[in-house]
């Protein structure tokens, strides 16, 4: 039972000790899989199964960095940025152009899991361009990451559509139902509406109290990324444009963002705005700025896949439940806590809920919860850690975007804000749901 809590608890302690967290993954999934009773072969096997289905994961990460560079090849950033430089030079603006880019980025996030489905698609390509008015601005990229996360994951736990028709009609409330409770009446978002206000009250303290103050960055370290200073012509500024909806088009509708950012890479070179000399280079940097992401994303699916081989994810929940007795709130309150660890070290909370709801739901019918509150709590259970693991695409996704120039740290900037922020008011929000529904 101890492996998953001693993997996971070592893989946060390497990465906050600056060790990359694709090392630190490694040897958390080496420590859980021979702490569950795996031996060394059985530990690898586990681990290389689990990288294959992380592959094509990491490929489409690397042409949408790809993809990325194309755009600003093609001059596009600077045409953004060089409109939110001009409203810098009124400072009675900078304010009102403060709050119209965090609202931006909110809005986009939320819009990218529902109204047009493309996750973490757009963060590459809108992010980077911002940096320069942001150091202008000073505004706290621990902030902006916080918006991100909160657009990324919140829509999916509240909302079913989208990504949240997948996350809660499909896996949370299909998964219920086969575990033997019936909630085919239960309306999906009355149960997640407390959650959900926990994620919310996270994203209000982030905003007004937290990141509130100025913050400095190097605007030299911004201006050495750029990769062009020419002006932006009609032809490349029309290419951009429709090469970006070609991209959403094609990613909408295959259902695969490797191919929406392969077209969109290829109308670049077929358009002459990406010479087919130079094609070759700008791939490469494309792979280069998404490495880390698509590697951390390979290495995780590993850790995932010894975890759930030593079998011990189950075993710890039922001990950890069976622990509180017959007491509704210390149950839900472990049950939670479970659920944070799981979805910390696996990183993806569509992934955790089956593993949980086999075991929870008759733990919930034996200590008499409603359908509405199992709900809420095995949906709680899921989402905690989605905000603040370091291999979920949540935090990774922000990180690639902001990190751009190097004046971002993944542990530091993006998955402890968003772990206090969002982890520790959805584990409150989530108790309350399932002691009140």
């Amino acid at each position: 039972m101890l492996a998953i809590p001693v993997a996971i608890t070592l893989m946060l302690a390497l990465s906050l000790a600056r060790t990359h967290v694709v090392i630190s993954l490694i040897v958390a999934a080496l420590a859980g899989g021979l702490l569950g009773g795996l031996d060394l072969p059985q530990t690898l096997a586990a681990f290389n199964k689990g990288i294959t289905g992380g592959a094509s994961v990491a490929l489409s990460y690397a042409l949408l960095g790809a993809f990325a560079v194309a755009i600003a090849k093609s001059g596009l950033p600077h045409a953004l940025a060089d409109a939110a430089v001009r409203q810098l030079q009124n400072s009675n603006r900078q304010q009102k152009l403060k709050w119209l880019m965090i609202g931006l980025l909110a809005v986009v996030s939320v819009m990218s899991q529902n109204l047009v489905p493309i996750h973490i698609a757009f963060i590459p390509l809108l992010v980077p361009p911002l940096l320069y008015v942001m150091a202008r601005l000073q505004l706290d990229r621990r902030l902006v990451a916080c918006v991100i996360t909160f657009g990324l994951t919140t829509p999916y736990m509240l909302f079913p559509v989208g990504f949240g028709e997948i996350f809660l009609k499909q896996i949370l409330l299909g998964n219920i139902e086969k575990a033997g409770m019936h909630v085919a009446n239960v309306n999906v978002m009355h149960a997640m509406a407390i959650p959900a206000a926990g994620m919310l009250a996270g994203l209000l303290l982030a905003v007004f109290v937290s990141y509130r103050q100025p913050r400095h960055y190097s605007l030299g370290k911004i201006e050495h990324t750029e990769r062009t200073h020419a002006k932006v012509g009609r032809k490349s500024l029309l290419t951009s444009l429709f090469a970006i909806a070609a991209a959403f088009g094609v990613q909408l509708y295959s259902d695969s963002m490797m191919l929406g950012a392969l077209a969109g890479f290829l109308l670049f070179i077929a358009s002459g705005v990406v010479k087919w000399g130079d094609a070759d280079s700008v791939f490469s940097d494309g792979m280069k700025m998404m490495a880390m992401i698509g590697f951390i994303m390979i290495t995780a699916q590993g850790f995932a896949e010894v975890l759930q081989a030593t079998g011990k994810i189950g075993e710890l929940v039922q001990v950890s439940a069976e622990l509180f007795g017959h007491s509704r709130g210390a149950a839900a309150f472990a049950m939670l806590f479970v659920g944070l660890l799981v979805t910390m070290g696996i990183g993806s909370s569509f992934s955790t809920v089956p593993i949980l709801t086999a075991i929870y739901v008759p733990l919930c019918l034996q200590l008499g919860f409603s359908p509405l509150a199992t709900v809420a709590l095995i949906g709680t259970a899921g989402a905690l850690g989605d905000a603040g693991s370091p291999a979920s695409d949540s935090t990774l996704g922000p990180t690639s975007g902001l990190n751009v120039d190097g004046q971002h740290d993944h542990m530091r900037d993006t998955v402890i804000p968003t772990f206090l922020h969002y982890n520790l008011p959805l584990l409150a929000a989530g108790w309350v749901a399932a002691m009140v529904l």
